[in-house]
């Protein structure tokens, strides 16, 4: 008994760990040679912080993330909209984390290999494709290899081969019209520490939060932040070289007057070693993950926009439903038909929510409509209650309800073993 996973991200990683908890044979197949700490800040909800914990990775978020505690909207004239407290101070029985995402999925790699041995995983293995038999699955390799096993899991992200060759027709990703520059840049850490801030409204806007400590004798932390601009969508926006280091006079100028008491905006931007230019896309829902022996998972599922720090989340929530559907129906299809139903409802219509602006950053827009980000008072322009409602809104449709999730019974029950 094996399970084969296409890609050694954090879902495939979240996977094998695991897997190797519950003591499923499994092997996964990782297309670059070496996993590096690459990529920028991420943020771990708590729901899945949870799911980490419970692997026993506690000790090890500690040593490489933040404890978010703040979460907060601001006009683009820097006023306050609406802030709320995030993870314990929330009243979460788990944290959230805001982390460099390179350093969490190495954090894991090291992990799964201290745990379930060097063997576990095979580096420079592109798979490219799938086959299904009566009783086995076969993970087809670029070099040729056919690797046979119980059941395939795509963990392979949003240029998912294994997803490719399911749904042939879909396509590249869709492109909304709107450009990310994401750096890091060393400097005083704002509102404390521990605090995540978006501000603007749909066309300009900025995201920043810490993914260190402040230093204790300089005060200063590493700031992750994201600077998002609007384009015309039919436009070619140097396609062929998304992911590249960009130019920031691409963007600084729209955010030379963001310039607030607690945050320099242009002193951020212009304090970055490299910043790094993405496209925010998605792809459309699927109405089927699973064929047979071989199902999505993480972004080969349901990719979706960076909207309410969902997308890391949801795969590690992944590999964890993954698992306690095995142990409840085995080493079978069911549990992989078993795992979708219960998942792809939820990421569906989260991503649906991100798509139509019902994320919990789309209050930033309403103010902008209102009043031009600019008011004494922001109970004179939309109540706090309405506030309030719509952040508990995403909340459940997300999954980390505080309630729900702190009355919601362990994924999987420690000591559970197939």
């Amino acid at each position: 008994m094996t399970i084969l996973i296409a890609g050694g991200g954090i879902a495939g990683l979240s996977l094998g760990l695991t897997l190797h908890e519950i003591g499923v044979p499994f092997h996964i197949y990782e297309s670059t040679t070496e996993i590096k700490p690459l990529g920028v800040g991420i943020n771990l909800q708590p729901n899945a912080v949870r799911e980490l914990i419970d692997l026993g990775l506690e000790p090890e978020l500690d040593a490489i993330g933040v404890k978010t505690r703040q979460y907060g909207f601001y006009s683009k004239l820097g006023k306050t909209i609406w802030e709320e407290p995030r993870g314990r101070w929330a009243g979460y029985a788990w944290p959230q984390y805001s982390v460099h995402r390179g350093h969490l999925q190495v954090m894991l790699y090291e992990q799964l290999l201290e745990r379930a041995g060097p063997d576990c995983i095979t580096t420079g293995a592109r798979a490219i494709g799938f086959e299904n038999a009566q009783d086995n699955a076969v993970l087809l390799l670029e070099d040729g290899r056919r690797v046979t096993g119980d059941l395939v899991v795509a963990a392979d992200g949003i240029h998912s081969a294994l997803r490719q060759q399911m749904v042939p027709d879909e396509g590249a990703p869709i492109w909304n019209g709107r450009i990310l520059w994401r750096a890091t840049t060393e400097t005083d850490a704002f509102f404390g520490g521990g605090a995540m801030v978006m501000i603007g409204h749909d066309h300009l806007r900025l995201v920043a939060y810490p993914i260190t400590n402040p230093d204790p004798h300089t005060g200063k932390a590493v700031i992750n932040w994201i600077a998002e601009k609007s384009f015309d969508p039919s436009i070619e926006w140097k396609r062929e070289d998304w992911n590249r280091a960009a130019d920031i006079n691409d963007f600084l100028p729209d955010f030379q007057t963001w310039k607030f008491d607690w945050i320099d905006v242009p002193a951020l931007i212009t304090g970055a070693d490299v910043v790094f230019e993405y496209p925010m896309v998605d792809r459309d829902p699927l109405s089927r993950w699973t064929h047979d022996r071989v199902t999505l998972m993480g972004d080969a599922a349901h990719p979706t926009y960076p909207v309410g720090s969902n997308g890391a989340s949801q795969a590690i929530l992944d590999a964890r439903i993954i698992g306690a559907k095995l142990l409840e129906l085995g080493m079978t299809p069911a549990a992989l038909q078993a795992y979708e139903d219960h998942v792809r409802p939820i990421a569906t219509a989260v991503g649906q929510a991100n798509r139509a602006a019902g994320g919990p950053d789309a209050v930033l827009q309403q103010v902008e409509d209102l009043c031009g980000g600019d008011f004494d008072e922001i109970n004179d322009v939309i109540s706090v209650q309405e506030l309030a409602d719509h952040a508990e809104k995403y909340k459940t449709i997300a999954g980390f309800s505080i309630s729900e999730l702190n009355a919601r019974p362990r994924t999987i029950a420690d000591g559970s073993h197939i």
